[in-house]
């Protein structure tokens, strides 16, 4: 866990919660793409919870050791925590379980440079791992799987919604480099849907925003990671379009918040938007209220190749969380609340 009281405060508020927790209890979880953004803070919420007589087991899975090792470092003596080591690519076995009752699957590329420099991983993760773990998940009888998607998957606002509720189906040139990401997140889902059918699979969809937070990896080249890197480290924060671009970002807490509802209360074979209009805003926007807080200038510079080629075509993508808000629930901090949340958190780890 980080060592920091905001984070701390973050981490008991999602674990207090009115969720139907009894659902984990005296149950297993396995989580993909554990050291990352979500993943690492869901880890830290479950086994906040297990302090406090949850006893659910995590397995936490990855493919860094060193870097699960130190990221939860206070957890590995615990009989309720377990790495696997493993690459998602390849079908996954866990010789000492039987039963795993939840399987949720975080792990994917999910940043700029990435998408360019990485374009099969990308893909692969998306629908080669989501195929190993919906097997797995099957063999060992899981209750429940989740497929973590994206707002990537609707594509460029057509002009005709203002937000996108969960039917809504956008534009993607499928024959780019950058469509990898959101096409091979479209494939997961139907991967998802085809196991409800076929193998009688319970699964859902959480869709994330743009998510942000102090979990966020130090190679994440997402505009908001850079932005937040930059101020943070006393630099002016440089924007690499017009900033024009008018999105939906969801505060880390928040967006774990979100993903637990749906995990826990969301309705079989169903997808939600984690979302939250609190916190849409267009990137210029965003760039000015981080460089403020900092007290530094927004520059403007031109983005190599490789940046342009896996920045989001899409221009205008507001997603619509009325269905997930139907379950109870909310988002506790707005834009500006995350980045202050973010920002100070990060400067003080940093000191």
């Amino acid at each position: 866990m980080i060592d920091n009281s905001i984070y701390r405060e973050d981490i008991k508020y999602v674990a207090s919660l009115e969720l139907p927790w009894e659902k984990l209890d005296n149950k297993s979880i396995l989580i993909t793409g554990a050291s990352g953004l979500i993943g690492s803070f869901l880890i830290d919420v479950l086994m906040e919870k297990n302090l406090h007589g949850l006893n659910c087991k995590v397995y936490a899975l990855g493919r860094n050791l060193d870097k699960a090792k130190n990221r939860f470092e206070r957890y590995w003596a615990s009989p309720l925590f377990e790495f696997v080591s493993h690459d998602i690519n390849e079908p996954l076995e866990l010789d000492n379980a039987d039963r795993v009752d939840f399987v949720v699957h975080l792990a994917s590329n999910t940043h700029p440079v990435a998408y360019a420099t990485d374009p099969i991983g990308t893909v692969t993760a998306n629908i080669i791992g989501t195929n190993n773990l919906l097997k797995f998940a099957v063999k060992h009888h899981a209750e429940r799987f989740a497929f973590a998607s994206s707002n990537e998957i609707y594509g460029e606002n057509r002009g005709d919604v203002e937000f996108f509720d969960e039917r809504y189906c956008g534009y993607i040139d499928s024959n780019t480099l950058r469509a990898g990401y959101p096409e091979s997140k479209r494939c997961g889902e139907a991967l998802c849907q085809a196991y409800k059918k076929q193998e009688n699979l319970d699964v859902v969809i959480p869709r994330f925003t743009r998510s942000y937070g102090p979990t966020m990896l130090k190679t994440d080249t997402k505009a908001i990671s850079q932005f937040i890197k930059k101020a943070v480290d006393g630099e002016n924060i440089v924007l690499k379009s017009t900033g024009t671009q008018y999105y939906s970002y969801t505060y880390v807490a928040d967006a774990v918040a979100g993903f637990l509802t749906v995990i826990l209360k969301g309705e079989s074979g169903e997808a939600y938007n984690i979302a939250d209009e609190a916190s849409d805003i267009m990137l210029k926007d965003l760039a000015k209220i981080i460089a403020d807080f900092a007290g530094k200038e927004v520059v403007f510079e031109l983005p190599d190749e490789t940046e342009k080629a896996g920045y989001s075509k899409a221009t205008k993508a507001r997603l619509d969380g009325s269905k997930l808000k139907k379950l109870g629930w909310t988002a506790r901090y707005d834009i500006k609340q995350g980045l202050e949340r973010t920002m100070k958190m990060l400067t003080e780890i940093s000191e």
